[in-house]
């Protein structure tokens, strides 16, 4: 009977390890502290230097269309990511702006909004899929936060066609995503 309750206690031991360790298996971390955010990205992915872009840039070293990138704008007046909007309405206002502003030829569909307090911190997780001239469509995933007076935004993108595949993984580093 001892042995009995010794394996069982093992088992499920072992399977709280393992579910611990598959949450951030293949990911690695970056903390950008005098910005004052941090995320984890896939094992494999590299920094790209980008002039007058986003904070930081990372993509996959073969699948280099594969990326996620950090974005720091002022918010006006020291409004809160609610006072901005819904996450409907800011995740509209993000695709009208940034994913596929005027003119750029790129159609940006809202699939998901979400909203998403973690500690004193409300987030909003969003999902587009997007259209691009001559190109594959996109999948990107974005997670918006604001904090001392900034508007953070992480995006991740891939192709729509690798989508199914990375979506868990992906999903992992926008959940990862934390502004402080």
């Amino acid at each position: 009977m001892l042995k009995r309750i010794a394996v069982v206690l093992l088992v499920v031991l072992s399977l709280s390890l393992q579910s611990c360790v598959s949450a951030a298996a293949g990911l690695k971390g970056y903390v950008d502290s005098s910005d004052g955010y941090e995320f984890l990205y896939p094992n494999g992915w590299v920094p790209v230097r980008v002039d007058d872009g986003p904070d930081v840039v990372f993509h996959d070293l073969i699948q280099e269309t594969e990326n996620v990138s950090v974005v720091i704008s002022p918010v006006p007046a020291g409004k809160t990511l609610q006072e901005l909007g819904t996450p409907s309405e800011v995740g509209y206002k993000l695709s009208k702006n940034a994913i596929a502003p005027p003119d750029s030829g790129r159609e940006a569909e809202l699939v998901n909004a979400e909203s998403k307090q973690i500690g004193d911190t409300i987030y909003y997780w969003l999902e587009y899929a997007v259209k691009l001239p001559n190109q594959q469509e996109r999948h990107n995933l974005a997670s918006v936060a604001v904090r001392r007076g900034q508007l953070f935004t992480l995006n991740l993108s891939t192709t729509e066609g690798r989508w199914p595949k990375m979506k868990a993984l992906f999903q992992d580093v926008v959940s990862s995503f934390s502004v402080y």
